[in-house]
């Protein structure tokens, strides 16, 4: 089952046609099942039979955050812990999506899945602690750490940069936050890639946690250029410093996360992060 359906991730998957042959999903939205109500949570996995859950339900403004910590936590630590603690009861394998702002970006050098986590804001101190709960109360749970995702749904980066290109006459972009950006339709892929991988397997243990973004790595400023020069957009955009941004929220300055892991345990390569985004274009 997905929770989250209306998510980027969530609306990616349910467009892949790949999946309805090998896979029965039933797809539930914040109106259809409420994560943060324990005992809507409790009834529903009491009345039904699921194998894997994937969870895309998630609070992810990370400006509004800082302001709503509550609403924050709410869905991202106590809706969480609900479908954790339903997942020990009836037996399911958890598989919730994480964020590279679990990390402080001090490293120069892609993260790890061993890295210590050490969040700089309360989005990604909400995401650690979602991480920490999977972790205490399951031995069946999968974590996929991810990084700027962007889809033809919902809002995101892609999108804001298209749309001020329209009204703006000039366009700013911050040149010195470096990560990597994640197209959902890739990340779509893969989660149903690795269930397979763990259904095909049963002898192997592939639980634990996962770095999955495109490969590759860029600045805001570098992804806004590829936007808008996929996009045939003839406009320019000046590179400026964070600290030039007036930002009231503190982000990593270096989030790119490894994908050796992935790589080496589950034989499964990422495409550039160009590549997937000129295939959003086409």
């Amino acid at each position: 089952m997905v929770t989250g359906a209306e998510s980027q991730v969530g609306k990616a998957l349910r467009m892949l046609t790949n999946y309805k042959d090998r896979f029965d999903i039933v797809f539930k939205n914040r109106y259809t099942l409420d994560i943060t109500d324990k005992l809507a949570v409790k009834k529903f996995f009491k009345n039904q039979s699921f194998d894997y859950c994937l969870n895309f339900a998630a609070y992810t403004s990370v400006n509004q955050a800082e302001i709503d910590k509550k609403k924050c936590f709410n869905v991202n630590v106590k809706g969480l812990a609900n479908l954790a603690k339903a997942a020990k009861k009836n037996d399911f394998t958890l598989i919730n999506l994480s964020s590279d702002y679990v990390f402080d970006g001090e490293k120069s050098k892609p993260y790890t899945e061993e890295d210590t986590p050490n969040p700089v804001n309360v989005y990604g101190e909400s995401k650690f602690l979602g991480e920490q709960i999977m972790q205490q109360y399951l031995k069946k749970y999968v974590i996929i750490r991810t990084s700027w995702l962007y889809s033809k749904f919902n809002q995101n980066f892609v999108k804001t940069v298209l749309n001020l290109s329209q009204t703006k006459r000039k366009l700013k972009l911050v040149n010195d936050q470096i990560g990597t950006p994640t197209y959902a339709n890739d990340l779509a892929d893969f989660l149903l890639f690795l269930i397979d991988t763990i259904e095909h397997n049963p002898k192997k243990n592939y639980y634990g946690i996962y770095h999955f973004s495109n490969k590759g790595k860029a600045s805001w400023y570098d992804f806004g250029l590829k936007i808008l020069s996929y996009a045939g957009i003839d406009k320019k955009i000046k590179p400026i410093e964070t600290a030039r941004f007036n930002s009231q929220v503190k982000r990593p300055s270096y989030s790119v996360l490894s994908k050796n892991k992935i790589e080496t345990v589950l034989a499964y390569k990422p495409r550039k992060w160009e590549e997937a985004l000129k295939d959003f274009f086409n």
